[in-house]
């Protein structure tokens, strides 16, 4: 029986983990967006809607502890390969129920799913990124953004159409759910910690004189101490990305005076350039390095944020949402990539802590900015987030990365990047 060379191996696992990302931001776009049609089929109020929006990231947080423990017995690729359809199939329940407690379980098991998903999904971006020696995490959260505006857009066309929930999801899971099965054949695994220990000590004996550049080396634990930058870095980035998912729209129609339609513009627009921000970032990373990416994109992101809080009218409200998506694109991605670098040989556990502060940053970002901007003013609050995000700056150093690695079944540095 032929195998597959290991370069053809990695490329096939960076295209299967790219397919993961896209079915995920599809999905989660299919949820969000559709809230108010959730609201109205299950007769919500405005008062308890708070309650069950915020179950899903607490619940998701506690998924990716749980993550965490579930890869010292199984495989990223194995726990990612189940979760993927159950976050979908919870979508569809979520959709076609017609009791509270249906809708209440499908959030649940789509909160806990969700969390083991995002953990799993970027253990296996991060250690691909290891075998690749090089940056290309931003590509794998690029499909994420691509996925994001395709399910937004269908979700638009649902609601345009005046579709009920279930004949716009069980369709799409139905295509959903075969693709990332099919794809889930392709994801390449990190090695484990015993195995890299073994390869380590075999090398050494080879004379190679210790540990490469972007290899796993000595296994130590996940000190928080030494985590915690990152996971701030992690919620100030959440803090910012959820301003704009909820009060983008508010913001321009009721503080900048647009109609209703062009209020509905920041968040596409926040969406695409952070696509566009995401597809070239690996480059920017490898020519420039991480640490000036993440300085760049605080910098523009708190720009964005300043815009925003002193525009005086809703296209100049518009630009500022667009500074945005260019400035936080890199952040996350990054952020995740630099947790695999601090810990080699335990970078699933840390990946799966990291994860936690982006539901932390969801949770703390909306209902400040709310609380302020009731308070106070929605101008003065955009001033919160800018501030937050201006912070990274603060542990940037963090972000430091070894020289990309070419030749040796590594690419070329100007060669075409088709994966």
């Amino acid at each position: 029986m032929t195998q597959t060379p290991p370069e053809a191996r990695l490329r096939h696992g960076r295209a299967s983990v790219a397919v993961s990302f896209f079915v995920q931001g599809s999905v989660f776009a299919l949820l969000v967006t559709r809230i108010p049609a959730l609201q109205d089929r299950y007769g919500i109020s405005d008062a308890a809607l708070p309650v069950f929006l915020a179950a899903v990231p607490v619940l998701a947080g506690l998924g990716s502890v749980g993550t965490e423990y579930l890869v010292r017995r199984l495989r990223p690729s194995v726990v990612l390969r189940w979760v993927q359809p159950v976050v979908c199939l919870a979508l569809l329940v979520a959709g076609s129920g017609s009791t509270l407690w249906q809708l209440g379980v499908a959030l649940a098991v789509f909160g806990l799913s969700v969390g083991a998903l995002d953990a799993s999904m970027n253990m296996l971006g991060v250690s691909l990124q290891r075998a690749y020696g090089r940056s290309i995490m931003l590509g794998f959260h690029a499909a994420y953004s691509l996925g994001g505006i395709v399910g937004a857009s269908l979700a638009w066309v649902g609601a345009h159409e005046d579709l009920s929930l279930t004949a716009l999801y069980a369709p799409l899971v139905a295509v959903l759910v075969p693709v990332a099965l099919a794809a889930s054949r392709w994801y390449v695994d990190g090695p484990r910690p015993a195995e890299a220990s073994s390869s380590e000590a075999s090398s050494s004996e080879a004379g190679s004189g210790g540990v490469g550049p972007g290899e796993a080396g000595p296994s130590r634990p996940v000190a928080m101490n030494a985590l915690l930058p990152l996971c701030l870095v992690m919620a100030f980035a959440y803090i910012g990305d959820s301003t704009v998912s909820n009060w983008s729209a508010k913001y321009l129609e009721d503080v900048l005076h647009s109609s209703e339609q062009l209020a509905t513009v920041p968040y596409n627009v926040y969406m695409v350039t952070t696509l566009v921000g995401r597809t070239f970032g690996d480059l920017a990373v490898r020519r420039l390095g991480a640490v000036r990416v993440v300085r760049a994109g605080a910098v523009l992101a708190a720009g964005g944020f300043a815009v925003v809080a002193v525009a005086p009218g809703a296209w100049a409200g518009l630009l500022g949402f667009t500074l945005l998506g260019f400035g936080l694109c890199a952040i996350v991605p990054q952020t995740f990539a630099a947790a695999g670098r601090l810990f080699p040989q335990s970078s699933d556990a840390a990946v799966a802590r990291l994860n936690i502060f982006n539901y932390v940053g969801f949770l703390v970002g909306s209902p400040l900015v709310g609380a302020l901007g009731g308070a106070w003013s929605y101008r003065g609050a955009m001033l919160v987030p800018m501030v937050v995000v201006l912070a990274t700056l603060l542990y940037s150093r963090s972000y430091l990365m070894e020289p990309a690695r070419y030749g040796g079944g590594h690419e070329r540095p100007r060669t075409v990047d088709v994966g």
